[in-house]
C-alpha cells in the first residue's frame, strides 16, 4: 500500500481553505479549539458508542464514577459507598451542591431514571440485571443498590467510558426511548453544550459551568476535580488532515486530536507545537461483521475473512513504519495486558496464503454472496485500515460491495438489522478504546448475548460462559482459566476481527498546557496562555 504523500504538502504554506461556517459571536472570550477526529452526528453517548459521541460527554455530563489514569475506579458525583448485607448491597451518597445545567438540583431519583435507562442498552446490562434486584432512591441524595448476589465489579461497571452511564435528569431519561436520541441536552458536566451554535460537519461550542462543582483533588483521567481552567471550548471539525495541519502551524487551532502520523515529525519541528501520546492505551482496531445478515453470518466465512487479513500490513498502513506507534500480532487482549495469553493465537502469527483462505471459504460453502462494507473515508485511522482488508477480501475472491461514506452515515446507518437489499450492511471498521481489552470486563464489542450485544450482534454462550465465569471468579488462578477460555471462544466464533493496536500521538500549540493524559483527550486542567 502506497500512504498518502502529505508531508510536503502540509510543510509547505499554509493551505488556501474556506473559512469555518460558523455563528457570529459577540465579544466572546479566546477559545481553545479542537480539532476532532471526526464529525459529531449523535449527542447521545447511551444511543452510541462513537468516541466523538464519548468526547463530547465527557465534557458536557458526568458519572457516578470516574476512572483514573490507571483505570481504577474512583467516586466522582458520589461522595463514596457502603457496601453491606454480606455485599449485597451498595448505598451511595450524592455529593452536595450538584445543579444540572438547567438550574435545577441533582437529585438521587435522576440517577436512577438515567442507570435505568443505560442498562436497557449497555452490553454489561446482562450482566448487571442478572445481580440486581432494584434500584432504589430512599431519599434525594441516595442511591441503593439491592443485589441478588455480590457484585464486587460494580463500581468497575459505572465508571465505563464507552457507551458511559451519564447522569441526565429524570424528565429526559425516563421520557426518551433509550433506542432513539436524546434531543435536549442537560447534563451537570463541567461545560455546557451550545445547541444553537452547533452545525453538524463544521462546529460545536462549549461554555464553562461556572455552577459545576469540581472535586477537591488531582484530576487524573476522568477521576479527581475537573477544574475548568477555559471560558470557552470550540470543536472545529476539519476532515482534511493536511489543511488541519496547517491552520495548526498557522495559530488557527489550537489542538489535533489525531493527526496524520506521517505528518508528526514535521510537526514536531516546527517552533510553537508540540506533540506526544495523550491516549497512554491507544485503540484497538478492529472489523465488526454483521451476524444476523448472511454471508457474514456464516462462521466459517467470517474465520476465512479474519485469516485474509496480515495485522502488521494493517497496521503499518495506519501508523507507519515506527513500531513504537503499533504492536501486532494481537488477540482479544491487548498484548502488553495481564490477561494477554496464547490461546488461539497460532492464527494470527501465522500467513494465511491465498489458496489456503480460498479453501476455507469453499468449506465454509461461500457462494459469491455480496459483502456490503462500510469504508468511513473521513477517518484516517479506519480509512487507513478499510483500503488493506478490502484489497485483502478481493485478492481471496470475497465479492465486496465497498461503500464509500463518512463516519457520521456510518454510526447512523449501523444500528440497522435490515437484510442488505434492504440499506443493511455486513461490515464496518471501528476503533475500540484500549481499556476495553484489559480485560473481560468492559469488552464491549465482544460480548456475545445477541440482541443485547453491541451492533452485529453476535450469539456465543460458551463465550458468554466465560465472560460470566470471570466476573464471579473467587481468585487469580479461576479468573486467568476464564480468560483462556474467553479468547478460545472468541477465536471460534469471531464476535469482531481484531487488526492490532495503534498509539496515535496528538499536537498542540505550546501554549495550550496541563493537558490529561488518558483513553479520550478531556478538557479540565488544560490552559490556554
Amino acid at each position: 500500500m502506497q500512504r498518502r504523500a502529505l508531508m510536503a504538502a502540509a510543510g509547505a504554506a499554509v493551505l488556501t481553505r474556506p473559512m469555518l461556517a460558523r455563528p457570529a459571536l459577540a465579544l466572546a472570550p479566546k477559545p481553545l479549539i479542537f480539532v476532532p477526529q471526526a464529525n459529531l452526528t449523535s449527542l447521545d453517548p447511551v444511543w452510541t458508542t462513537a468516541t466523538v459521541t464519548r468526547n463530547f460527554a465527557l465534557m458536557v455530563y458526568d458519572m457516578l464514577y470516574g476512572r483514573d489514569q490507571a483505570f481504577v475506579p474512583c467516586p466522582q458525583m458520589v461522595e463514596g459507598h457502603v457496601i453491606d448485607d454480606d455485599a449485597r448491597r451498595w448505598t451511595m451518597k450524592l455529593r452536595d451542591g450538584l445543579i444540572w445545567h438547567d438550574g435545577t438540583p441533582v437529585l438521587a431519583r435522576d440517577c436512577v431514571a438515567s442507570l435505568r435507562r443505560w442498562l436497557q442498552r449497555d452490553s454489561a446490562a446482562t450482566t448487571i440485571n442478572q445481580r440486581v434486584d432494584a434500584i432504589e432512591a430512599p431519599d434525594d441524595r441516595t442511591l441503593v443498590w439491592r443485589l441478588r448476589k455480590p457484585l464486587a465489579l460494580l463500581a468497575h461497571f459505572l465508571s465505563k467510558v464507552q457507551p458511559q452511564p451519564v447522569m441526565m435528569p429524570e424528565r429526559i431519561a425516563a421520557s426518551v426511548d433509550p433506542f432513539k436520541q436524546v434531543t435536549e441536552i442537560v447534563g451537570s458536566g463541567p461545560f455546557r453544550f451550545r445547541p444553537k451554535e452547533y452545525v453538524s460537519g463544521s462546529f460545536v461550542a462549549f461554555e464553562r459551568f461556572d455552577r459545576y462543582k469540581p472535586r477537591n483533588e488531582p484530576a487524573s483521567y476522568t477521576a479527581g476535580g475537573h477544574q475548568v481552567l477555559l471560558d470557552r471550548v470550540e470543536w472545529h471539525v476539519i476532515p482534511d488532515s493536511a489543511t488541519a495541519a496547517s491552520a495548526l502551524i498557522a495559530g488557527e487551532v489550537d489542538w489535533l486530536e489525531l493527526p496524520q502520523p506521517d505528518l508528526i515529525p514535521m510537526l514536531r519541528q516546527r517552533a510553537g507545537i508540540d506533540t506526544g501520546l495523550l491516549d497512554l492505551y491507544g485503540t484497538v482496531a478492529i472489523l465488526r461483521p454483521n451476524h444476523l445478515n448472511p454471508p457474514t453470518s456464516n462462521v466459517g466465512v467470517r474465520r476465512a475473512m479474519f485469516a485474509a487479513i496480515d495485522q502488521h500490513e494493517v497496521m503499518v498502513a495506519t501508523m507507519g513504519d515506527d513500531p513504537n506507534t503499533w504492536r501486532a500480532p494481537m488477540g482479544y487482549f491487548l498484548p502488553s495486558s495481564g490477561s494477554a495469553n496464547d490461546a488461539g493465537m497460532d492464527f494470527v502469527r501465522k500467513r494465511h496464503s491465498i489458496d489456503q483462505v480460498k479453501r476455507m471459504l469453499d468449506q465454509a460453502n461461500y457462494g459469491g454472496e455480496k459483502i456490503v462494507f462500510l469504508h468511513p473515508t473521513d477517518q484516517l485511522a479506519y480509512n487507513a485500515f478499510s483500503t488493506v482488508v478490502v484489497d485483502a477480501f478481493h485478492k481471496v475472491g470475497l465479492a465486496v460491495d465497498e461503500q464509500m461514506t463518512d463516519w457520521g452515515t456510518v454510526v447512523q446507518r449501523r444500528p440497522s438489522k435490515a437484510p442488505l437489499d434492504k440499506g443493511g450492511w455486513s461490515m464496518f471498521p471501528a476503533g475500540a478504546p484500549g481499556p476495553e481489552y484489559v480485560d473481560p470486563l468492559l469488552a464491549n464489542t465482544l460480548r456475545s448475548n445477541g440482541s443485547k450485544a453491541w451492533f452485529g450482534w453476535p450469539d456465543d454462550p460458551a463465550l458468554e460462559a466465560a465472560y460470566e465465569g470471570w466476573i464471579d471468579a473467587p481468585n487469580q488462578a479461576e479468573r486467568r482459566r476464564q480468560e483462556i477460555a474467553f479468547q478460545a471462544a472468541a477465536f471460534t466464533s469471531v464476535p469482531s476481527i481484531p487488526l492490532g493496536q495503534y498509539l496515535p500521538h496528538a499536537a498542540w500549540r505550546s501554549n495550550v498546557t496541563g493537558l490529561v493524559k488518558g483513553s479520550a483527550p478531556v478538557f479540565w486542567g488544560a490552559r490556554k496562555a
